[in-house]
């Protein structure tokens, strides 16, 4: 029966962590996004976001969106520095058609820093992509 059941591979969505100035609050903030790059919609996206280590783990934070267009990005959250100390997973779910998708994405401790930033096309800012 397991061998019947078919998971899709998620190709073409990434989740980033972009540094970019706050106009409103004058500050530099540490935000989370995520990125389309196929030429469909994906719709129903659900992600879960948690940081961890050995000894310490986060609290869960759930967000959704009802629709991420083709060849488009959103904002997810703002993520605090200090949590950077930790590894930190993004479980995306989403719908592509009448397919549902699922990839962890993860960002492993001390690895989101500054000296790590890199110019993400898509959103045209600098920042580091999940492995």
């Amino acid at each position: 029966m397991k061998k019947d059941i078919q998971i899709p591979e998620v190709t073409n969505v990434e989740i980033a962590i972009v540094y970019e100035y706050n106009d409103i609050y004058k500050t530099d903030d540490w935000n989370v996004y995520i990125i389309n790059n196929k030429d469909v919609d994906l719709e129903m996206i659900v992600i879960v976001s948690q940081g961890f280590s050995e000894t310490k783990t986060t609290s869960l934070l759930r967000k959704k969106l009802e629709k991420l267009p083709a060849n488009s990005f959103a904002k997810v959250e703002l993520i605090q520095p200090e949590l950077f100390q930790l590894n930190n997973r993004f479980q995306v779910s989403f719908f592509e058609g009448n397919m549902l998708f699922d990839k962890t994405f993860i960002f492993k401790q001390n690895t989101v820093k500054e000296g790590a930033l890199r110019m993400i096309s898509e959103i045209k800012k600098r920042g580091v992509l999940a492995k």
